[in-house]
């Protein structure tokens, strides 16, 4: 056997030496992080298969009736039930965290707003959130109404403007939100920003009604601003 084998079998052997080594002082750290990564994985897919699911479809059981009476504009239904069938405020209190859940607190803040209880329609449409944009424009616009009511018109109007640009595809309640939020800015004294709104009406959705109406408003305001620069 030539030496250059014989150093290249020597270096084998020591680095085997070192991995044996090396395994049998980290053997019971590394088996143990096996261990519990494959216990919160496996936790995870049973969680996912014995209580988020049958959780889904007893929340998704549970809202049906409620839907049914948002449907009607029955809104005291809606939140309470009917007595044989639970209301979404039951829902959210017992499967908050599922789909269905979340869509419950939607259907709360909405008859809430309908009832005239504006804290408790702020409270749970905020706590609503979709990936489908016209029903998030909807409750963006529900709660720009609600804060409005509360003469809280900050808030209201940026909610309303969060409304107007969320589905713009939806061209006629865009540019409802958007005048709401124009309209509101002038109460408060914020002239430039409604000036702005308005022209973005009439830019965006011309074939609105309001977009129709929005060059009344832009020329009252640029009016304003002129007799303004005057004095």
């Amino acid at each position: 056997m030539s030496e250059h084998n014989t150093e290249e079998n020597i270096v084998t052997k020591d680095w085997l030496l070192l991995a044996q080594a090396s395994w049998e002082k980290y053997q019971k750290v590394i088996l143990s992080s096996v261990i519990v990564v494959a216990v919160i994985v496996g936790g995870y897919f049973a969680y996912i298969e014995y209580v988020k699911k049958p959780n889904e479809e007893k929340a998704a059981d549970l809202i049906y009736k409620a839907q049914q009476y948002f449907a009607m504009d029955s809104s005291r239904l809606v939140l309470e039930g009917d007595g044989f069938n639970k209301g979404v405020l039951y829902v959210i209190s017992k499967y908050g965290n599922t789909q269905s859940g979340n869509l419950a607190h939607y259907y709360a803040g909405i008859s809430y707003l309908k009832l005239g209880n504006f804290n408790k329609a702020v409270e749970h449409l905020k706590d609503f959130s979709t990936s489908a944009k016209q029903i998030q424009m909807v409750a963006y616009g529900a709660l720009g109404d609600a804060y409005s009511e509360l003469k809280k018109n900050e808030e209201a109007i940026s909610y309303y403007t969060k409304a107007g640009k969320t589905f713009e595809k939806d061209e006629f309640s865009s540019s409802e939100y958007l005048f709401r939020a124009g309209l509101l800015s002038e109460t408060i004294g914020k002239n430039k920003d409604a000036l702005e709104l308005y022209k973005e009406i009439k830019a965006k959705f011309p074939k609105t009604d309001k977009g129709a109406q929005a060059d009344k408003y832009i020329y009252r305001l640029s009016i304003e601003k002129n007799d303004l620069s005057v004095n």
